[in-house]
């Protein structure tokens, strides 16, 4: 089996490179990979990205490349719309011609946020940044080009490689004695190794059980605010490295009205993963586990 995977350097390709790599031939590529690499990996560039495919013939295309600053894309939405929506398409149409299954990612930000219950697969979409429409519209040209495909919706990404939001917490918490953060959104911190592992296990069953494709909710299990993950962190952080410099000593909660950003943040990123976990006989960790498990790499 041959796998042509994109955005092979992010925070999710890296660990696909991981991941993937027992299932059969990788050719792992980014925006700069060129033809001694095995071909372009560049969005940018949608009709190399098709010669690449129809050259290499992959079983098996995974697109984890992005345009993933969620607030620069309201300053530049024909990009974002490019890289998230139209080359996506290119893909899919691209795999469609070779018979490739295409993996692709997508996020709780095509949904407004609304309520506390945990969204649904098939919940009505109705983003409220140009990141989010983008996602969105890329989700729909997957979908629509006929292509066999697994489209899985994430939230709250990080990694240990990397910048990431415990990072920055514990940067922030030797320099401060309070902080504030975020208490009015909700969701579940979702490592991208178990992304990872989640996916090439779903590749290998969707390859035996042609009917096991379509759009899935993969994250951890539970939910948290950010200002409970925020405070996680500290005390797995102390119970780790008792001797680490924390000065933090208090973690005030303030609502998302406070912290006003370019792009509008939904407030319920809470995914139903029952679809997942049912399809592929999964069992997904509470979002705690992966959280202590990266701050016991990083530490």
């Amino acid at each position: 089996m041959k796998i042509l995977l994109l955005g092979k350097n992010g925070q999710v390709g890296w660990e696909l490179q991981r991941s993937l790599a027992p299932l059969g031939e990788l050719v792992a590529l980014d925006r700069h990979s060129t033809e001694a690499d095995g071909g372009c990996g560049d969005l940018d560039q949608p009709q190399r990205l098709r010669d690449t495919v129809l050259r290499l013939q992959p079983d098996v295309i995974v697109n984890a490349a992005a345009h993933t600053a969620v607030d620069r894309a309201e300053s530049e939405p024909e990009q974002a719309h490019a890289l998230n929506a139209e080359a996506p398409g290119v893909l899919a149409d691209a795999a469609q011609t070779v018979g490739a299954l295409l993996v692709h990612y997508s996020t709780d930000y095509v949904f407004d946020g609304s309520g506390t219950a945990p969204w649904r697969e098939d919940a009505a979409t109705a983003p409220l940044s140009v990141y989010g429409r983008s996602k969105r519209d890329g989700e729909a040209r997957v979908r629509d080009s006929g292509a066999r495909h697994l489209i899985f919706r994430t939230s709250w990404v990080y990694a240990a490689r990397g910048a990431n939001f415990p990072r920055t917490m514990l940067r922030l918490g030797q320099e401060r004695e309070r902080l504030t953060v975020i208490d009015d959104q909700w969701g579940a911190p979702t490592g991208a190794d178990l992304i990872a592992d989640v996916t090439a296990h779903a590749i290998r069953h969707a390859l035996r059980e042609r009917a096991c494709t379509g759009t899935f909710h993969l994250a951890a299990a539970g939910e948290t605010s950010w200002n409970g993950y925020a405070r996680f962190v500290f005390d797995t952080a102390r119970a780790l490295r008792p001797e680490l410099a924390l000065k933090v000593q208090e973690v005030a909660p303030i609502p998302t009205s406070a912290f006003p950003t370019p792009a509008q943040r939904p407030l319920n990123s809470r995914l139903d993963t029952a679809r997942l976990r049912d399809t592929f006989g999964l069992v997904l960790p509470p979002w705690q586990a992966g959280v202590r498990r990266m701050l016991a790499e990083i530490l």
